[in-house]
């Protein structure tokens, strides 16, 4: 019934060709005359803290490329024109990304994505970055000690660059790899290097993992309040009071909301239409619709009217884009009532599994986000490990999102979305309030990723926009910024840095930096 869905919503866009394949260059702009100054900054040891943002995560992926485009290197070489010191990065061993665990490819680390002028397809290649080759550790300590993954309690925790650590999950590959023992924690780690300066952005992870889990309580929010390696506040004024306790300087950032982010807002709630459910074929798809609406939307949208909850589910139109079927774990479960009314005419045994499928379901609206990751999820047959039941549903009741309810999984519906709201903006008061209280330089990330999600942002005679693939500003992963996105993002923070601290840096021209990375680097 439903072919190739998984990038329909990428045919109709063309590959916009990076300016440039070559290294990523900084490009300083002199015009204004003045010399460079460090103001009463003192960059000369600068310790870069946080996760992934920090990291120079890209595409999916951990790669050789995509480190020395971070936004934390980019400052790194500006702060080099005003007395900054070396900034070692622990680099990955190749530009395919991933990881190795005792020579074994695990899935779930890379390798990165490329757009391969319509969909992003990961590279070719295997990863030859081995997690536990002790030579990278021993070639330390490293100036940039982003971790991808990490939330906020993992920088105080001694145990997340154990090797034991990886079985049960206590541990963090990528801090693994170069973490000099098992019992040194991440800001632990960057104390021992005295910094002068350092940068932390943190906290991102804290919400995301939620959101990218679709808030079905597999991977929580961190609680707002609560003691340092437990709740936000006590765990970031650990790590701010730790940092400035030696006299360095730095400069911060907030969280953004997660839905200022092409991974929640590309997949639209309403992609069905004759000619997609048809597979290409309108014709076949208004018959798809008529037998949909006979024989299940139908007898569903009279059954739930019943019970006063008719507004769930509406008849599928033949000339309209049409929601997708989700479940709302927030809804009143009318399970039981739905087996009742379907007994008579499915039999009993049928009638509960027609109950137990739809008792929470609905169609989508405008304010559920589906995640960009759902969209190969989308038409395709649960499984019994993921349709909610146990067991596999049997045709016609097996096509996620239009005869089976996607999972909570899936969607991130507006009860959902008001968590994580309420959470980044606590997160952020708490951020600003230590800022302020430390004297340090403070980005305010969250109003920039706003404007550029809802406007756009010019820089550089560039338009940065959120839009996926094409938008400039983020890589084909949804989540992680661009080449030209993390050029930018450094540029902000320099220009918090040389608010606070009175410096002239100039940042960096974001058209010497593609939008995306190519196949070949």
């Amino acid at each position: 019934m439903i072919k190739n869905f998984k990038w329909l919503l990428l045919v109709s866009l063309t590959f916009m060709a990076c300016n440039s394949d070559d290294e990523v260059a900084a490009v300083i702009d002199s015009s204004d005359g003045k010399p460079l100054t460090a103001g009463t900054a003192d960059f000369s040891k600068y310790v870069a803290l946080g996760n992934s943002l920090t990291s120079g995560f890209s595409d999916g992926a951990l790669f050789i490329k995509g480190q020395e485009g971070a936004y934390t290197n980019v400052m790194a070489q500006q702060f080099k024109l005003v007395g900054g010191g070396a900034f070692k990065i622990p680099f990955m061993n190749d530009n395919v990304g991933g990881l190795l665990f005792g020579g074994q490819v695990n899935p779930a680390f890379g390798p990165r994505l490329y757009f391969n002028g319509s969909a992003p397809v990961a590279v070719s290649g295997t990863s030859t970055t081995e997690v536990t080759n002790p030579a990278v550790a021993a070639a330390g300590p490293y100036n940039n000690t982003g971790v991808p993954g990490a939330k906020s309690f993992h920088l105080l925790s001694p145990t997340y660059g154990s090797a034991a650590g990886l079985a049960n999950g206590t541990a963090n590959p990528y801090y693994v790899r170069f973490a000099p023992n098992g019992n040194t924690s991440v800001l632990a780690y960057a104390m021992s290097q005295t910094p002068t300066f350092f940068s932390l952005w943190i906290g991102n992870n804290d919400v995301l993992g939620y959101a990218t889990t679709g808030g079905d309580g597999t991977n929580p929010i961190t609680p707002a309040s609560g003691a340092a390696g437990v709740g936000f506040d006590g765990t970031y004024a650990a790590l701010i009071t730790t940092l400035t306790s030696a006299g360095a300087k730095g400069v911060v950032a907030n969280i953004p909301y997660v839905t200022s982010i092409p991974f929640f807002k590309t997949v639209p709630y309403n992609p069905l239409t004759a000619k997609v459910l048809g597979g290409g074929n309108e014709a076949v798809g208004t018959a798809t619709i008529n037998a949909l609406n006979a024989q299940l939307y139908g007898p569903l949208k009279q059954a739930l009217t019943a019970f006063g909850a008719g507004a769930r589910i509406n008849l599928l139109s033949t000339t309209a884009a049409n929601p997708l079927l989700i479940k709302d774990e927030s809804l009143t479960n009318l399970s039981a009532q739905l087996t009742a009314a379907f007994t008579p005419t499915l039999g009993a045994q049928t009638a509960a599994f027609y109950g137990a499928i739809f008792g929470q379901a609905r169609q989508a609206t405008a304010t559920d986000l589906v995640l960009l990751t759902t969209q190969t999820a989308i038409a395709t047959a649960p499984t019994a490990a993921n349709s909610g039941l146990g067991i596999a549903p049997p045709a016609p009741l097996d096509k996620f999102g239009i005869t089976f309810p996607l999972q909570d999984k899936h969607v991130l519906i507006p009860t959902e979305i008001a968590e994580l709201q309420t959470a980044t903006n606590a997160f952020n008061v708490t951020i600003k309030a230590l800022a302020e209280s430390k004297g340090l330089a403070f980005v305010d990330a969250n109003a920039i990723m706003q404007e550029i999600d809802k406007t756009g942002v010019v820089a550089d005679n560039y338009t940065m926009k959120s839009t996926f693939v094409t938008g400039g500003t983020f890589s084909l992963d949804g989540i992680h910024p661009s080449p030209r996105g993390y050029a930018f993002i450094a540029n902000k923070f320099i220009e918090a840095i040389n608010a606070k601290y009175g410096s002239n840096l100039k940042g960096v021209n974001v058209g010497n930096y593609p939008i995306l990375y190519p196949k070949a680097l």
